[in-house]
Order: structure tokens, then sequence, then C-alpha cells
């Protein structure tokens, strides 16, 4: 049976509240100050969490590895790219951006391994695959953006390639910190998981206010046409499916067994709101970010659906004695 993720409830509850009271004058300055805050102290988390054990066992398998991080940061821009053409015709500019933006991020940590986990596939390999991403990302995703964004005739949405002085000092330096602390906070966060996990979304949830609060005060919902958001759930589904079909095909092409096939599947196709949601807050223009985000939010609940329904039908599978 399919469940809408509690999360997204959530989510969709503080665009409501952001779309009828968005936060206006000094109450939106100091969200903005707090957001600064709280998004450093979840990249000190994300590396605090950040296992060097788990990377070091999966590390041997280089060629599995390779492909999964081509899917996520070269498979997904190009066919971002390519479907532009298309694409834009269904989405208004700032829906386009984006989809772009969603095509530049790295993939989840949390869910691809829980997935992979419950389909029985190879959950060193994706412990490793999804840690590095997250890493890679905070280096490789705004330098995508910027090149896909800029190329895209959009100027970028507000994108600049001085933000990048931003990610390093608000993402980067942060997340060294926490990996670097972790003989000291490492054992405390794990006995705290729970509760942690209740600040990370805390975290997203403020984020995600005071972009749509930003957005909607400029406008968001009058230039959002129903019929751009309709076809934001499709172009989502279709994305989804090519890049999964691809993955599959990839992963017989290699030789690789079937339970690679379930890591590269699950850690490749995957996109992290995690991490997307706070990297764009500093990435874009502040009325451009609660449109740039909604094909985030749509594509991870897809993303979700359809892999649990995967990673079940996996899970059913005869297990082989030894």
């Amino acid at each position: 049976m399919l469940r809408i993720d509690p999360f997204l409830v959530k989510l969709l509850v503080v665009v409501l509240l952001a779309s009828l009271l968005p936060a206006r004058g000094g109450a939106a300055d100091l969200l903005g100050w707090l957001t600064t805050f709280a998004i450093a102290l979840l990249f000190f988390m994300h590396g605090a969490r950040l296992s060097r054990e788990a990377i070091v066992s999966g590390m041997t398998h280089w060629r599995l590895h390779v492909v999964i991080f081509s899917m996520t940061f070269l498979l997904f821009p190009l066919l971002g790219v390519l479907g532009a053409p298309l694409t834009s015709a269904y989405l208004t500019p700032e829906l386009q951006s984006g989809l772009l933006f969603l095509c530049c991020l790295p993939a989840t940590v949390q869910s691809a391994i829980a997935f992979t986990s419950m389909a029985r596939g190879n959950v060193p390999a994706a412990v490793c695959s999804a840690s590095a991403s997250s890493l890679l990302g905070v280096f490789v995703t705004p330098a995508l953006a910027g090149l896909l964004l800029l190329d895209s005739g959009s100027q970028g949405d507000g994108f600049h390639y001085d933000t990048i002085g931003k990610i390093m000092l608000q993402l980067l330096l942060p997340f060294v910190a926490g990996h670097l602390s972790r003989p000291w906070t490492g054992a405390w966060m794990a006995r705290r998981n729970a509760s942690l996990k209740l600040l990370d979304q805390g975290t997203i949830l403020l984020v995600v206010y005071t972009a749509f609060s930003a957005a909607v005060i400029d406008g968001l919902w009058a230039r959002t046409p129903i019929e751009a958001l309709v076809a934001v759930v499709i172009i989502s589904m279709v994305l989804l499916a090519l890049v999964m079909g691809i993955g599959m095909g990839l992963g017989r092409l290699m030789g690789f067994s079937l339970e690679d096939r379930i890591t590269l599947l699950f850690c490749g196709s995957k996109k992290s709101l995690a991490t997307g949601i706070p990297m764009a807050n500093i990435l874009f223009a502040s009325h451009a970010v609660g449109s740039i985000v909604l094909p985030l939010m749509v594509f991870h609940q897809i993303q979700l659906i359809v892999c649990a329904v995967i990673a079940g039908a996996y899970a059913r599978r005869p297990q082989l004695r030894p």
C-alpha cells in the first residue's frame, strides 16, 4: 500500500502557511539569520555522522561507484539539458531552472541506504556511495548549477559564481568541522539519532518557510499556473523512469551482481531534498528559491513512492541459502 511521506505533509503545511502568512519586515530578517545558522548546524551534523569506516569498507568496489557518480552528476544533468527545449515549453522559467538545479544535486543518504537494505542490496557500497555523493555535492553542485543555469538563458535566477564562497563558508567548513569532531561527537549523535532527525527536518522546514515567504511576497503563485505544476509531476516521473532504466541497463552491461545493481538503482536515481533546499537558499536570490525548490519537492515524493514499491518487490524475492 502506497502512503504519503509524513515529512512531505509537513512541507506542504509549511508552504501553505507561508502562502497565507508570509514573514515580512523584521521577522523576515530574523528568520534569514536563523536560517543561516540552522543550515551551518545541519551540515555540521552531516559531517559528524559520516563514518570513515563505512566509506573505507565500500571503497574497494570502485567500478560501481564510478557508475553511480556518473548517473548522479553526468546523466541527470545531460537529460536535463537535452530535455530543456521540450520541458521549457510547459514550465515557467523559474520551474525550468528548478528542474535543472534538481539534476545537479547529489544523491540522498538515509533513504538510499534504507531502500538498498530493504531490497537486500550491497549495503556497505550504498553507505560509501551515498556519503561520498553528499560530500562531492558541496563542490560539484554549485559548479554544475552555474554552468547549466547561466547557459540556459535564465541568468541563473539570481545565481552568481561568488555564491560558491558562501557555499564553502556555510556548508563545507561546518561539514569538515563536524567530521573532524567525530571522536568527540559521533557516539553522542548516534545515541540521539531520533532527536537529531527532528532537528534535521526542522531546519528544512524553516528554510522552506523562509524561502516561500519571500517567493509569495514576490508573486510566486500569481505567475505559476496549475498547468505548469502538473507538468512538473509528469516530467519528474519521466526523468526518474529514464534514469532508473538506464541505470539497470548499465548495471547489466558492466556485469554487476544483482546486489550491486540494486545499489546502483537506489543510489544513482535519487536526489537529496535535505541538501538541495539549504543549498538553493544560498545559491539563489531569496525571491527565486520558492520556485526553484518546487520541482525538487515533487521529485522527492515520487522517488520515495517508486523506490518503496521496487524495494518491496526485491525484498520478496527468494532468499538463497548458502
